[in-house]
């Protein structure tokens, strides 16, 4: 794995402490028992391990953990956090990572999934909650993946997986609240 300019200054001391800010955990906790990537459902897909993840975080490697395909797939299960001897809440570094590799304009490489992850989030802040059928069909016309599993879709609809229309909520204000609270908490960005 490459480590960028980061590695040849020696890591970017204030990315850690920008991580802690952001996710309210501090990653200098982590000891690196491996408790976090031997129940993570996702490692298996990652190209770095979530206690890899962290690792880089306390060196300063901004760049390899920004650019990294890890923080984009974490399903913020919360397993992790589950197992973990020292409850570092690595669900919310992984949160503060996505929004600062955003912010930092990388997301290219790992664009299909940066896009499910933004219209997945987009469907809870217009409709209370996600309307499965609806985010696979927006996905697939974003990706341009038109045909890509279209066999299984009858499948799964029948199954009862993907409705045809989506669920009411009772409140959907209250959800958009929340996401304007969020946005005025991260300075106004949306």
């Amino acid at each position: 794995m490459k480590l960028g300019t980061d590695a040849a200054r020696g890591g970017d001391r204030a990315f850690a402490s920008e991580v802690r800010r952001r996710a309210g955990e501090d990653p200098a906790e982590c000891y690196q028992c491996g408790k976090c990537t031997a129940g993570c459902p996702m490692a298996f897909a990652m190209d770095m391990d979530p206690a890899r993840v962290m690792r880089l975080v306390q060196l300063g490697q901004r760049d390899a953990v920004l650019g990294s395909r890890a923080i984009w797939l974490c399903a913020s299960c919360e397993t992790c956090m589950a197992r973990c001897p020292q409850e570092v809440d690595l669900a919310a570094v992984m949160d503060a990572l996505r929004i600062m590799a955003r912010e930092a304009g990388l997301t290219s490489a790992q664009r299909e999934v940066a896009l499910f992850n933004q219209g997945f989030l987009d469907g809870v802040k217009s409709r209370g909650r996600v309307h499965e059928t609806m985010l696979v069909m927006l996905h697939k016309l974003k990706t341009l993946h038109l045909l890509q599993d279209v066999g299984k879709g009858p499948t799964m609809m029948l199954k009862g997986k993907l409705p045809l229309r989506g669920h009411k909520p009772s409140d959907p204000g209250q959800v958009r609240r929340i996401f304007e609270r969020v946005a005025e908490m991260e300075g106004g960005k949306e």
